[in-house]
């Protein structure tokens, strides 16, 4: 059995194995041996292996993005908005006293009124020009400056002043508003608002 086994081994199949020497080998080992089949493989065998199919997805499209309001929409906001904060500061900076008082009642018209020099009407006032229109609007004529309408009226205290007498300080006359507050035109750039006292010996006027 052996000598048939080592003559399969070295037989005429080119693609066999070269042939074991046993002689090495136990006796049970050569037991196992001699009773295992032969096995050979023919030198063009082929191998082949089944391949899985693999099918590529398109991806979904990507999310529509989210457009933007348009510059002239953004304008239009920001425009409203000042526009809006515009209208609320001026109107919370508007003291108590105006209610109920026929000067500073008409004063307060002309907010936003652009400072002009020379200017005595509502497309732009000096000073003096501010002072002299508002009392107009009541049948009192004033003096076109500020030192003539200071001698025009008489001089009172602070603690007697009331809202809608002028306050004189040198170059410059106001509407008194109460409080701590005037109202005027103040100077180049500006335009006529209610504002704080500034004056540091402001001189109050009464007319009339």
């Amino acid at each position: 059995m052996l000598g048939s086994s080592a003559s399969a081994a070295t037989g005429g199949d080119a693609g066999a194995l070269p042939a074991v020497d046993t002689a090495a080998l136990t006796a049970s080992a050569r037991a196992v041996l001699n009773t295992s089949p032969v096995v050979t493989a023919p030198v063009d065998a082929a191998w082949t292996f089944d391949a899985p199919v693999v099918t590529a997805e398109k991806p979904a499209p990507p999310p529509e993005p989210v457009r933007a309001a348009s510059t002239t929409s953004r304008s239009a906001a920001r425009a409203a908005t000042a526009t809006t904060t515009a209208v609320k500061a001026t109107t919370a900076a508007v003291p108590q006293s105006v209610s109920g008082n026929a000067v500073l009642e008409i004063a307060a018209r002309y907010v936003g009124s652009p400072y002009m020099s020379g200017g005595t009407t509502p497309e732009g006032f000096d000073c003096s020009g501010f002072t002299s229109y508002v009392y107009a609007q009541l049948g009192i004529t004033l003096p076109r400056t500020s030192s003539g309408q200071k001698a025009a009226g008489t001089i009172v205290s602070r603690a007697d002043a009331r809202p809608g007498d002028l306050i004189w300080s040198p170059g410059h006359i106001s509407i008194y508003a109460g409080g701590n507050d005037q109202i005027d035109s103040p100077r180049p750039g500006k335009t006529v608002q209610f504002r704080a006292i500034w004056q540091s010996s402001p001189v109050f006027i009464r007319i009339g």
